[in-house]
């Protein structure tokens, strides 16, 4: 039966592995090693530890520089499209410099409370201060971001709320924080009535939200977070009673009685919706879905689902005991039957996020540092070659997905992350490794993508192979690290002797490598290196994680 039970084991290599792919977009060789040698515990101890920012700012080279923290109006700055990427460029930036849970989970909750980066949520200004909030309350409280994200000025935009008065009613957000961010429909009993609330819980929920509106000039700073919010405008607000359906057992919310007393009666709601258990089992499920796979069987639902649930509510809805407890289980390490049915490792197919993360962290992308060339980082490799081609080809604008309930991946059952392959996205997917291996857009253009991975050089001083001069050492040890599952023997052999050896024995690699470390001379080891990364780079197993 699936457990929650403590894995009080040594991880291991293998489960070292999959542990740093689950719960941070860094993977190295040097962590696999450090992690191997501790228990989940120990690990998640470092996992969770709060580092400062690699990069502190986004830095705009097109002329306006450090601009996100100008006391100047948003609007007075130009290329706002471009800036939205440059933001996403620096929490990705910070993401892949920083081997904890924060980016993960903070990856996570944008696909619970999703936006869209770009004109519909307002300024990059706007945008920068949706991901601080994200990354403050990683670790933190979901109850409480539920609460921040209504007055986010981003969310504000997004959802129309900035729209919602007293006169003239606008649903969107009601509706959305309902259905995607806390409780979720259920079943649905009748026309208009779900399991979990009504259509007219609907329409109170947006009376309780009228008068929040963006601010444009972030002059409101939130006491807790330091973010810049919306306001509360109390002149467009209902004032009236709101009265909620049995779903919420008929409560009765009292409408405020000025500008501040608003929040009072948003905290009121956000405590109703947040007092149902069928809140707290949503949250897990998605936790679920994100962070170990797709797949919730009856079994799963009783046994890990339900519990996780029950922590989340007794805690007050504290995201990181939940999630610690379910990345230490019997469960996530498929520690806990027998079956080779319902494996753990290797269940999810990488998001486009997660496989260029990887790629570069583990293979040691050398790729133009933001603070000192800004502009190769940012337009060059990041803007050009990252997000344009790679993640939109892969179908995965990072924080831009398609609607508001996000990419398919994270919420269309029963596919989940097999959206994330399609005819559409073969071509981005399969060529990623190689544009990183040779330096050029192999998507499409080929330009000069200002990052490169220098395989051979990699391989030479990098520490990820213990004996390189042995070619199935060599492959075994790639594929092993890059792959979701440990391959045979069979599927090494296939891809040493065609892509690296090409038929020769294997001591003529060993002479060949032998000659680059004592010439440095590659031109015949790079090739072949390359050939054989850009094969386990686009092989199946190297698709999921």
């Amino acid at each position: 039966m699936a457990s929650l039970n403590q894995n009080t084991a040594v991880l291991g290599n293998k489960n070292a592995k999959h542990l740093l792919r689950r719960a941070s977009f860094k993977y190295t060789k040097t962590l696999i090693s450090q992690f191997s040698a501790l228990t989940p515990q120990q690990a998640l101890d470092l996992l969770t530890a709060n580092n400062p920012l690699t990069l502190d700012l986004p830095f705009d080279p097109n002329g306006d520089g450090y601009w996100t923290e100008s006391t100047a109006l948003s609007t007075t700055f130009n290329g706002q499209q471009r800036k939205n990427i440059i933001v996403s460029g620096w929490w990705w930036y910070n993401a892949i410099n920083d081997p904890t849970l924060k980016y993960k989970l903070s990856h996570f909750l944008s696909t619970r409370f999703t936006i869209e980066k770009g004109n519909s949520t307002g300024t990059s200004t706007d945008f920068y201060d949706y991901l601080r909030l994200l990354l403050f309350y990683s670790y933190g409280n979901y109850k409480t971001l539920a609460k921040k994200m209504t007055l986010c000025n981003s969310m504000l935009l997004y959802l129309n709320n900035n729209e919602n008065n007293a006169i003239s009613p606008n649903e969107n957000y009601a509706r959305e924080f309902l259905e995607l961010f806390t409780i979720g429909k259920g079943e649905q009993i009748a026309p208009g009535n779900y399991t979990n609330y009504t259509e007219a819980d609907i329409v109170a929920t947006a009376k309780v939200l009228t008068g929040f509106k963006r601010k444009a000039d972030r002059t409101i700073i939130d006491a807790t977070t330091g973010i810049p919010k919306g306001q509360n405008s109390f002149g467009q607000h209902n004032t009236g009673t709101k009265v909620f359906s049995a779903a919420f057992s008929n409560a009765i919310i009292n409408g405020a009685a000025d500008a501040a007393s608003m929040d009072i009666e948003l905290n009121t709601y956000v405590e109703m919706v947040f007092n149902q258990t069928a809140t707290a089992k949503n949250i897990c499920r998605k936790m679920y879905i994100y962070f170990v796979k797709g797949l919730i069987t009856p079994e799963v639902e009783t046994d890990i689902i339900t519990p996780l649930a029950q922590d989340l509510y007794s805690n007050g809805y504290e995201i990181l005991p939940v999630l610690r407890r379910l990345l230490e289980s019997q469960h996530f390490y498929d520690m806990d039957d027998s079956s080779a049915i319902d494996e753990t490792i290797g269940a999810i197919i990488k998001s486009p996020l997660q496989q260029v993360s990887e790629i570069c962290t583990y293979l040691q992308a050398t790729i133009p540092d933001p603070t000192t060339n800004a502009t190769f980082f940012y337009n060059t490799f990041y803007r050009n070659f990252v997000h344009d081609t790679y993640l939109l080809g892969s179908n995965m604008s990072l924080f831009g997905p398609d609607n508001v309930a996000g990419h398919l991946a994270y919420y269309q059952d029963p596919s989940y992350d097999k959206n994330w392959i399609s005819s559409s996205t073969l071509i981005a997917r399969y060529r990623l490794g190689e544009s990183l291996l040779d330096g050029f857009n192999r998507i499409s253009g080929n330009n000069n993508i200002a990052g490169k991975i220098y395989i051979s050089d990699v391989i030479k001083n990098g520490g990820l192979i213990s004996n390189a001069s042995d070619p199935f050492v060599l492959t075994t040890e790639l594929c092993n690290a890059l792959f979701g599952q440990e391959p045979d023997v069979d599927r090494i052999n296939y891809l040493m002797n065609s892509f690296l050896l090409q038929g020769l024995a294997e001591y003529y690699w060993t002479g060949a490598w032998q000659t680059f470390i004592t010439s440095n001379n590659n031109a015949v080891v790079e090739p072949r290196l390359k050939l054989l990364l850009t094969k386990i780079l686009s092989a199946p197993e190297s698709q999921v994680f």
